[in-house]
């Protein structure tokens, strides 16, 4: 995407990613869904 403003011009690309950062990502979002379930036992035992 190109923007020109005041005879300036802004160029944006979007970034790739890395297979490595890809596994990363769902990496943490499995740890980050196990950790909210676990929390969530243990809140419900406590009531």
């Amino acid at each position: 995407m190109t923007l020109n403003i005041l005879f300036m011009t802004i160029t944006i690309n979007k970034r790739q990613r890395s297979p490595e950062e890809i596994n990363h990502d769902v990496q943490v979002s499995k740890h980050f869904e196990e950790t909210k379930i676990k929390n969530e036992s243990m809140v419900s035992k406590m009531f």
